[in-house]
């Protein structure tokens, strides 16, 4: 059959056709231009761990399940450091995991503990290894991340723990005592002579050395530490919470269990252990002048709810002290929503700040803070504890004398619990880090979870580019200050790990251009989402050249006597 076929009837329909062509073209570019309006730029971020902002603080009376204001969405670009420390914080988990590690390390010490090894043998006490952790007598939280780095390590290689002296005293000896399951590198010594290790075995008492703080030369990431021959190792410059947990990534299998064993995996950092506080719990304890002061405070009563501490560096800023009030009731509406005054101790290294916020504190709290001028007992009675902090320290560490440090570090690692970090430039500095630690673990009750949060306080000035002014590694924020930070963010009082993170392998984490940078020295390969780059690290070790440093302690012996 033959189809006959108009030719004229596309004539007529051709007018038609370009009508609904430029009718549809012109919907197609309206909806396009509708759609790019709130467009979000930036990284993504997973629908799925995308939490509502908190809502503004409010009194603390107020009933917990009062219904919220509605927020506003949260962009998928980025995240808020509230949102932030939602994601990254379990108090439940991180329970578990420290009742875990406190079992390794009470088992650690009573086998490594300097009371069992001294009575070992010959034969045995001369194969023992050991683990040096030395400081001085500088900034206390950059200090005591040395000596804490140090126990850790012996955890992880099986050794025990020396700590190292100055002239036959140990750091801060006047504020702190130590435990009784270290050694001193004199017992050591003397073990060694006793024991005859060099003629009887051959074993030259011999430290060796790695220090973190040189890049190019450390051997955190690519040796296998474990097979170390040296009777005494000291990894030194370890001034935060991220030294030791750079073993996460050591190439060899059994340095990352070691310390995947202790600081838990990088991804999940709500599962991690307050490995740091439990540490203290078991090293450090308050020396009797320093613990007589922190009782004259609480004068009887009960232990202090909630602890805040404002590293202001001699700046009065109202915003921060708005901010840090607000944190404070968001805390204690949080955590102890029964109390109808809560006790509230205030620690800060500038006067100006602690007049200012604590006429605020007291219209819902009962506010505790030490005030060394009026205190009388031994420890102020020394010349040396009056005299006035270096000029040029005043601003890093206060006018106070050095010794209220000390006693606000111990009072306020009483809290029960709250702690709150608030600044004047960076939030949860390694001395904050270390109250919420040791608090947390002396506080926490072995058959069920504690209520005990760590907040960070921030003002907004403090938030207009996000957290990339969180710079330092000894700062807790730091892994969370890349480009999944948002901008421009309100105050914020945001849920803080108590083991500050030492990589950004978690959800919301990611590094800012300085870090990644510093990372390459290490032979670290980092993308914009801090992700590691395990084929480039692999490489860089296997082409490095390994140099081995070591200090000779002793001379050739033979017996007992020393050439």
């Amino acid at each position: 059959m033959r189809f006959i076929v108009s030719r004229s009837k596309p004539r007529r329909s051709l007018p038609r056709l370009l009508l609904f062509c430029a009718f549809f073209t012109i919907i197609g570019l309206l909806l396009l231009n509708l759609s790019s309006i709130d467009a979000p730029t930036g990284f993504p971020v997973q629908d799925e761990i995308r939490s509502e902002s908190v809502e503004p603080v409010v009194s603390v009376t107020e009933n917990r399940s009062s219904p919220s204001p509605r927020r506003p969405p949260v962009q998928s670009s980025c995240a808020t450091v509230e949102e932030m420390g939602e994601e990254a914080v379990s108090e439940e988990a991180t329970w578990k995991e420290s009742h875990r590690v406190r079992r390794i390390i009470r088992d650690h010490f009573e086998f490594y503990g300097a009371p069992r090894v001294r009575e070992l043998p010959p034969e045995q006490f001369c194969k023992q290894g050991f683990v040096l952790g030395k400081a001085s007598e500088a900034g206390f939280g950059n200090e005591m991340y040395k000596i804490l780095t140090a126990a850790g390590l012996s955890v992880m290689l099986n050794r025990s723990l020396i700590i190292g002296q100055t002239r036959g005293k140990f750091p801060f000896e006047s504020y702190l005592s130590y435990t009784k399951l270290a050694f001193t590198l004199k017992e050591v010594k003397h073990l060694w002579r006793l024991n005859d290790c060099i003629g009887k075995y051959g074993r030259h008492l011999i430290v060796r050395t790695d220090d973190f703080e040189k890049p190019t030369e450390t051997n955190v990431l690519c040796s296998n530490w474990k097979k170390w021959k040296q009777p005494i190792i000291w990894f030194q410059g370890t001034t935060d919470a991220v030294a030791a947990q750079f073993f996460l990534k050591n190439i060899h299998p059994p340095m990352r269990s070691a310390a995947s064993a202790l600081f838990g995996k990088t991804e999940l950092l709500r599962s991690r252990p307050n490995i740091f506080g439990e540490l203290m719990r078991e090293i450090i304890s308050p020396s009797r002048n320093v613990k007589d002061a922190v009782d004259w405070v609480l004068n009887g009563g009960p232990d202090p709810h909630l602890v805040l501490h404002m590293r202001m560096m001699m700046n009065r800023s109202p915003r921060a002290v708005m901010a840090a009030t607000n944190c404070v009731k968001k805390a204690l509406l949080r955590n102890c929503p029964q109390l109808p005054k809560s006790r509230v101790v205030l620690v800060s290294d500038t006067p100006s700040v602690i007049n200012d916020i604590t006429p605020k504190l007291q219209e819902f709290a009962e506010v505790l803070r030490f005030d060394y001028n009026l205190f009388k007992g031994n420890i102020s009675s020394k010349r040396t504890a009056r005299m006035k902090q270096l000029g040029f320290r005043v601003k890093d560490w206060g006018p106070a004398p050095r010794w209220v440090a000390f006693v606000d570090f111990f009072l306020a690692s009483r809290a029960k619990h709250a702690v709150v970090s608030g600044a004047h430039r960076r939030v949860g500095t390694t001395y904050a880090q270390l109250i919420a630690a040791l608090a947390e673990a002396q506080h926490r009750d072995e058959n069920h979870a504690l209520n005990f949060s760590f907040f960070s306080s921030f003002q907004s000035n403090l938030l207009s580019v996000g957290l990339q002014k969180q710079i330092g590694w000894g700062h807790v924020w730091n892994r969370f200050a890349g480009p999944l930070s948002c901008r421009h963010q309100q105050h914020q009082c945001a849920l803080t790990p108590l083991l500050p993170p030492g990589w950004w392998d978690g959800i919301l984490q990611s590094p800012i251009p300085r870090d990644i940078n510093r990372l390459e020295m290490y032979g670290v390969k980092l993308d914009v989402f801090g992700t590691v780059d395990g084929n480039h690290l692999r490489s860089f070790c296997k082409s490095r050249k390994y140099a081995v440093k070591t200090i000779p302690v002793s001379r050739k012996c033979g017996g007992l006597t020393c050439a």
